[in-house]
Parts: structure tokens; C-alpha cells; sequence
């Protein structure tokens, strides 16, 4: 084999590295220019991929007439974004403001044995006695790790005061994705296009599994876990439960990681039983049991197939996008980590199907 220097002369490499080192600099300009607005743009294409279809159908409705389609679609999301989304989304940051300041001064709020727990028959009098142990108790331990806690209040008011931020990336990311819809098709050739460059034999199958995992998680997983919280948070008002846009986000949380929102709900139910009169702890009762069944009518219906990617994974994007992009991140790193599981999970399964040496002699 010949050197670089035998192919080369000593200016053509000198060239080569200051041609290299621009472009190194350009590429390396370019991802800082561009950082800041990495989550909004990704957040972007999420919601542009997962409405297109909804896009499709509004513009035939409307006689052939994307810009119009769009332009429809983007207020429609851009209300859900200020109204519904906004108002839970505001309750939650109340909601973690307070408990902040109850875990930094360590003096938590907790409730004691309601006195109409003692009426109830058989079990009554011991729950009674057993909640005010545990009230007592839980209040002394409180006190005792109060130092301890203030680092995570610390933590979690700079949370809730990026809530202003989060939000205005929100309304940003559906602005974005309201021009992307009408270029739709263009987009998806270019991408198309890339893709071949990569993975040639399977860039049509990488795109579709790929579209497909992005529908799956933000419809089937995301979708429905904002559409349970949002529910479950107008339950928790009527019920007026303290705190209750803080509890509503606890169970947008648990459905997008799958353990399901009857860890808050059924709390939520037994302190309803005690606080209210029959009628009304019976109405919210079937409501927020209709709520916690909600994901089980609602995934096999905008999933289809299911959802293949583990629950795990789906946790490590939740954790890992909060902590990296803020509130968006939450929404944003399952999705992204679904997709990139799915795709890694694809290409093990091609290159297992390959023979070995077919696939020496192919690389």
C-alpha cells in the first residue's frame, strides 16, 4: 500500500488539512449556532410527523388547500398548547413551588386522620389510629432529613422556573410545525435521500419503522398520558384536592413510563370517600375510574401493533430528556430514544439474518 505521501505531494496535503480543518470549524460553528434550538426543532418535527395524517385529512376536507390545512391545524394545536395545557402546566409549577418550600424548611404539610374515618365500620377505628402513627412519625423523620432535602428543593424550584421557558418553546415547536406540514413530501424525499446514502438496502424499511416508532410513542404513549393527566387534574379540581395540577403531572409521568395512573388514583379515591358526602365521592369515583382505564381503550386503538420498545427505555428518554432539555425534554427523549432503539433493534435483526461470511465479503 502506498503512503499519503507517495499519492500526495506535500502541498496537496497541506491543502487537504486546511480544507478539512474549515470544514471541521464550519460543521463545529454551525451545531452552536443551532443548539439553542435543537429541542424546539426536534419537538417540531415530532408533532409534524405525528399529525401529517390528520394534516392529509383536513386539507381533502378543505378541497385541496394545504397552506389553509395548516394554518387550521396549527391554531387548533396552538390552543390545546394555551388553554388546557397551559392551565395544568401552571397548577403543577404552584404545586412543586410549595412543596420545595415545605421540603427546604422542613416543615411538610401533612394531613391528619380525618375524625370521619373512625365511623367507618370494621376497619375504622385501627386505619384511624394506624394514619395518625404514621402522620406523627412521617412528621418527625421530615425534620430530621430536612438538610438533606434542601438540594432537591433547590432543584426542583429551578424546575418549575424553567416552566416559563418550556412554554414558550412549546408555542415555538407548534408555530415550526405548522409550516413543515404543507413541505410534507419534500421533506420525507430528502430524508429518503439520506438514507440511502447510509443504508442503501434498508433505507425504506429504517424510514417507516422509523415514521412509525415516532407515531407509536407520541400518540399511543405521549398522547394518551396528556389526555389521562389532563382529565385526571379536572377530576382532582372538582374534588379539591390540595395540590392537584402537581398530582395531575405525577400521573402524566406514570403513564408515559407505563406503570399506569391508579398509584395516584387510588389515594385520590379513599381521601374523596372521607372528605366528601356519598353522592359526590360516587360521581368522581366513576370518573376517575373511567380515567385510569382510559389508556387501556385508548393505546390498542392509536397503536395498532403495540408498542415493542421497553418500558425502560422509555424511562432512561424520560429522565435523560428532562435533565438535558428542561420540560420539552420530557416529551422529546422518549420519543427520540424509542426511535433509536427500534432502528439499533432493526439493524442487529438484518445483520443476524446476513451469514457472516456474506456479510465480511459485503462490509
Amino acid at each position: 500500500m502506498k503512503t499519503l505521501r507517495q499519492l500526495f505531494s506535500t502541498s496537496d496535503v497541506v491543502q487537504l488539512v486546511i480544507r478539512l480543518g474549515l470544514l471541521a470549524l464550519l460543521i463545529l460553528w454551525t451545531l452552536l449556532i443551532i443548539r439553542p434550538f435543537v429541542p424546539i426543532l426536534t419537538w417540531s418535527a415530532v408533532l409534524a410527523v405525528a399529525f401529517y395524517p390528520v394534516f392529509s385529512w383536513l386539507a381533502k376536507c378543505l378541497g385541496g388547500r394545504p397552506r389553509t390545512a395548516a394554518v387550521l391545524l396549527t391554531f387548533i394545536m396552538l390552543g390545546i398548547v394555551i388553554g388546557p395545557a397551559a392551565w395544568l402546566g401552571l397548577s403543577a409549577v404552584e404545586g412543586v413551588r410549595e412543596l420545595a418550600g415545605q421540603l427546604g424548611s422542613g416543615d411538610l404539610v401533612l394531613q391528619a386522620a380525618p375524625e370521619r374515618l373512625k365511623d367507618w365500620p370494621l376497619v375504622g377505628p385501627q386505619l384511624y389510629d394506624l394514619w395518625n402513627q404514621a402522620y406523627t412519625n412521617i412528621r418527625a423523620a421530615v425534620r430530621e432529613v430536612a438538610p438533606y432535602l434542601k438540594p432537591i428543593a433547590g432543584m426542583m424550584l429551578s424546575f418549575a422556573g424553567s416552566a416559563g421557558l418550556g412554554t414558550l418553546k412549546f408555542l415555538m415547536s407548534v408555530l415550526v410545525a405548522g409550516f413543515l406540514f404543507p413541505y410534507g413530501p419534500q421533506l420525507v424525499s430528502a430524508i429518503r435521500g439520506f438514507l440511502f446514502r447510509i443504508v442503501p438496502e434498508q433505507s425504506e424499511h429504517f424510514l417507516e419503522l422509523a415514521a412509525g416508532t415516532i407515531r407509536a410513542v407520541s400518540q399511543g404513549v405521549i398522547g394518551v398520558a396528556i389526555i389521562q393527566a389532563l382529565l385526571a387534574g379536572i377530576g382532582f379540581k372538582l374534588a379539591a384536592i390540595p395540590s392537584a395540577g402537581l398530582l395531575a403531572v405525577i400521573v402524566l409521568l406514570l403513564s408515559i413510563v407505563q406503570l399506569g395512573a391508579a398509584i395516584v388514583l387510588i389515594p385520590v379515591v379513599i381521601w374523596i370517600w372521607m372528605d366528601k358526602d356519598v353522592t359526590t365521592a360516587l360521581l368522581l369515583t366513576v370518573f376517575l375510574v373511567i380515567v385510569g382505564l382510559l389508556d387501556n381503550i385508548l393505546k390498542p386503538l392509536v397503536m395498532g401493533r403495540g408498542l415493542s420498545t421497553p418500558a425502560l427505555v422509555i424511562l432512561i428518554g424520560v429522565i435523560g430528556g428532562t435533565l438535558a432539555h428542561g420540560i420539552i425534554g420530557l416529551f422529546i427523549g422518549p420519543i427520540i430514544l424509542s426511535v433509536a432503539w427500534e432502528l439499533a433493534a432493526a439493524w442487529i435483526r438484518i445483520d443476524r439474518a446476513v451469514p457472516p461470511a456474506q456479510l465480511v465479503a459485503d462490509r
